[in-house]
């Protein structure tokens, strides 16, 4: 970092593109963390001889331990300046990731899981943050929307890295691997990014009372319901692939490519529009969603079609960016409690979306009617985003 720039506002766009860049890296260790769990599943099942069931219970962990750890410790770190709260996060991270890359058996690698995920969401909203007040007006959307790209790319490139050199050498790597990320991403923050002298913290009880708005819970409602239907489809896709596509497992890997080719495309997208048309992106969101959910059943029967199909479920992940970005304008005083609930928000849509679905399957109604609770979840997103413009329309002012 230059001398010069000691302050925020004395940042050139090359330095706050390399900030940005740190704060993607963070993003990209973190998923390939939470996502290489599922490309090494066989592996980890064989080395730590356990169940293929038990892993999916060391996944149901991870997520856990974010739906928890995200509002916790944003609570807890809101008297810290966001550089030195994102400095602990990010090495709470790397400790607990190579703790998973050691774990000797199943309930020491459940608690590393748990721990990992902790810091997981409130990492992600500080960065957002973070990433927004250094960038002019008009383009916070594109700035979230930059450090979300790392985990986008963590599912196009990092993830099949990951789970190759898991295959080859041990699981153990990908997570070790996560660990030097996360170090390296400790690193450039401290050495790139300043901090603020003017940055306003709050305490706990002042943020805990300023989240206690409805605005505030009508956005991650919206999150915790209407982005459940991505999770709804993906996490059944193998099976789809296998008996309602009628292709080999092998096409997988490429399936996946597929899905994070339209997590970038989203996450390009989703910035745009939101610095377009603020919060009007989110309805535009859930339309395209129910869209692409309502198509996805005919996608499914052919292989290339099945390609596009899956693509446009990855585009829906323009939904995390206008939600990061409405929580920034309506929360008030509770920032950080807010962007770090949003992460606990998406993952709980993770745990919504793949029950619903199971629930639709166990009573015989087919692979594919996994799409169609899919699209009923995001409808249901989108009478939340209506009651909150309506909301909004009646008490301009912030409802709440």
């Amino acid at each position: 970092m230059s001398p010069h720039a000691s302050t925020l506002t004395e940042l050139t766009a090359g330095q706050r593109n390399i900030i940005i860049l740190a704060l993607a890296l963070g993003g990209f260790s973190i998923g390939v963390s939470e996502f290489s769990s599922m490309g090494l599943l066989l592996e980890i099942s064989r080395g730590l001889r356990i169940t293929e069931t038990q892993v999916g219970h060391l996944i149901s962990t991870y997520a856990l331990g974010v739906v928890v750890g995200a509002p916790v410790l944003a609570f807890v770190g809101a008297r810290l300046k966001r550089k030195t709260l994102l400095l602990a996060l990010a090495l709470f991270y790397a400790v607990a990731n190579v703790a998973s890359a050691l774990a000797p058996g199943y309930h020491t690698m459940m608690a590393a899981r748990f721990l990992s995920g902790l810091p997981h969401g409130a990492y992600f909203g500080v960065a957002m943050l973070v990433a927004a007040s250094i960038s002019p007006p008009g383009q916070r959307g594109v700035a979230v929307s930059k450090v979300l790209m790392g985990l986008s790319v963590s599912i196009l490139v990092g993830n099949p890295v990951a789970t190759w050199l898991g295959q080859q050498v041990s699981w153990r790597v990908a997570f070790a691997m996560v660990g030097l990320l996360s170090i390296a991403t400790v690193l450039l923050i401290a050495r790139t990014l300043p901090q603020d002298p003017h940055e306003k913290t709050v305490s706990p009880l002042q943020e805990l009372v300023a989240f206690n708005r409805t605005q505030v819970w009508l956005a991650l409602l919206i999150g915790s319901i209407g982005f459940a239907g991505m999770f709804c489809v993906f996490t059944y896709l193998g099976p789809i692939v296998v008996k309602v596509t009628r292709v080999s497992e092998a096409w997988m890997p490429l399936i996946v490519a597929a899905f994070g080719i339209g997590a970038v495309l989203g996450n390009i997208a989703g910035g745009r529009l939101v610095d377009r048309l603020q919060f009007r992106a989110t309805g535009i969101v859930l339309l395209w969603s129910i869209l692409v959910l309502a198509l996805f059943p005919l996608a499914a029967t052919s292989l290339w079609s099945l390609l596009l199909g899956v693509i446009g479920l990855g585009t829906m992940g323009a939904l995390a960016v206008a939600l990061q970005t409405r929580l920034m304008d309506v929360a008030g005083d509770a920032q950080t409690l807010a962007a770090a609930s949003n992460h606990a928000a998406f993952n709980t849509a993770n745990a919504l979306g793949p029950w619903l679905g199971g629930l639709a399957i166990d009573a015989g109604y087919g692979l594919t009617s996994t799409s169609q609770i899919g699209m009923l979840a995001a409808l249901a997103g989108l009478v939340f985003w209506c009651l909150a413009v309506l909301l909004e329309r009646r008490k301009p002012a912030m409802a709440g």
